[in-house]
């Protein structure tokens, strides 16, 4: 089943006060770009994180945004220099005291003095934070790809249905073909009646030759054959489990270059209306083709 290239995916993962959240936004594009957004302090995942991305999807513009915040359980160290808070306060009560006034220094003035209190993050648990920063991706990964398979299906249904009116459209032109070379057949010998006004005699061996050199230049069935061919081709492309955008887009090239061929030899305002229509349908398939991956 295809799959689109657009899509969202959120995980989250929370383990021994840590708490990892991995959005994915993607978009079309023609190859896999992988982009990651994330704090400083997390950029030696970086590699794991496109990793765990890459094994997954293999066509489409991923942006991917990450967060770790620590749980009430992981607080920071806080270190106080006692002996330079006593030094300090020691030092305000004799200012104070050679000055004549009271000593008004307070602990809190004390603690927001610069060197008095020291906070030091808690140690970082490569291992742990590898963990849960996986377990997160791996999650937004598995929703996103979720929502790009539930877009495929659509697109599948799209395209299936488009391919029937294509190939509706085709036997159209099988059946009216024929019925070109004896249109011709009939307005040539009209033509050539008018223009001798019965003096002389149709030379039946020239005229034959002449339609049968129309025939030979307006036969289209090699072009309805590969046409055919493609088509079923792409519906069995539809089926297939690996990515297939590529493919996909190269059978509608291939489709349309039919298309193109017969309506170069039509010469019919029949089958110039049906090439229309069929080209009209293949502009279709062929926008949508750019979102599978």
């Amino acid at each position: 089943m295809i799959r689109s290239m657009t899509g969202y995916g959120r995980g989250e993962s929370v383990a021994e006060g840590y708490r990892a959240v991995a959005e994915l936004k993607a978009v079309n594009h023609r190859y896999a770009e992988i982009n990651v957004r994330m704090s400083r302090d997390l950029l030696a995942f970086e590699e794991l994180v496109k990793k765990l991305i890459a094994d997954k999807i293999r066509r489409g513009r991923i942006e991917v945004y990450i967060t770790l915040e620590r749980l009430s359980g992981n607080v920071p160290a806080i270190a106080v220099n006692q002996e330079l808070a006593v030094e300090l306060k020691a030092t305000a009560d004799k200012l104070a005291q050679e000055l004549g006034v009271e000593s008004d220094l307070t602990i809190a003035q004390l603690l927001q003095t610069e060197g008095v209190v020291t906070i030091r993050e808690a140690d970082t648990d490569p291992e742990l934070v590898e963990r849960v920063l996986a377990d997160a991706v791996s999650e937004g990964v598995g929703n996103l790809l979720a929502m790009r398979t539930r877009e495929g299906e659509q697109l599948s249904t799209y395209f299936l249905n488009r391919l029937a009116k294509l190939s509706d459209l085709a036997d159209q032109v099988t059946e009216r073909a024929p019925q070109v070379i004896e249109d011709y057949r009939e307005r040539l010998k009209k033509r050539l009646q008018e223009w001798i006004d019965g003096q002389i005699e149709i030379d039946e061996s020239r005229f034959l030759t002449e339609v049968a050199l129309f025939a030979e230049r307006a036969n289209i069935d090699e072009e309805l054959v590969r046409l055919k061919s493609h088509i079923g081709q792409f519906q069995a492309t539809l089926t297939l489990a690996d990515p297939v955008g590529r493919k996909l887009d190269f059978l509608v090239q291939e489709m349309n270059r039919e298309v193109n061929t017969i309506g170069s030899k039509a010469n019919d305002l029949v089958l110039s209306r049906l090439v229309v229509e069929a080209k009209s349908l293949l502009e279709q398939i062929r926008e949508q083709v750019q979102n599978v991956e």
